[in-house]
């Protein structure tokens, strides 16, 4: 029999993944975009972890979710859809920022933070101004 935390997160995961299907592609709001990949650093306290998330851009929905870290958050997740669209949308090859966590951990707010840097490449057409 699952437990409660377990169906709770399938059940963030299912919503997570509804989402995802109905957002636009990824191509579709940034025509000319060749490749995207975002370094994700999530810290808590001293502590942290660190990764790089590459995208395999035919699919890819223009939807940047990364679900809370730590197993005891409830309803935290970073939402970095409108910082990484507005750099992608302005050709930006660099970008960063920064997201707390909206969840909680008990009756107290969750307190990580996700730091991210992402690097984007363009086709020609795209740089030259056409």
């Amino acid at each position: 029999m699952p437990s409660h935390r377990n169906s709770r997160a399938a059940l963030r995961f299912a919503e997570r993944r509804r989402r995802e299907d109905e957002a636009p592609k990824l191509l579709g709001q940034v025509p000319g975009l060749t490749s995207l990949e975002i370094e994700i650093e999530e810290r808590a306290g001293a502590g942290g972890t660190k990764y790089l998330r590459r995208f395999a851009l035919d699919n890819a929905p223009a939807l940047f979710l990364v679900p809370c870290g730590d197993p005891r958050c409830y309803e935290g997740e970073h939402d970095l859809t409108m910082e990484v669209m507005r750099a992608l949308r302005a050709h930006q090859t660099s970008f960063r920022g920064s997201d707390d966590c909206a969840g909680a951990i008990g009756s107290s707010f969750c307190t990580r933070v996700v730091h991210f840097e992402g690097a984007a490449k363009y086709g020609a057409a795209v740089l030259n101004g056409m």
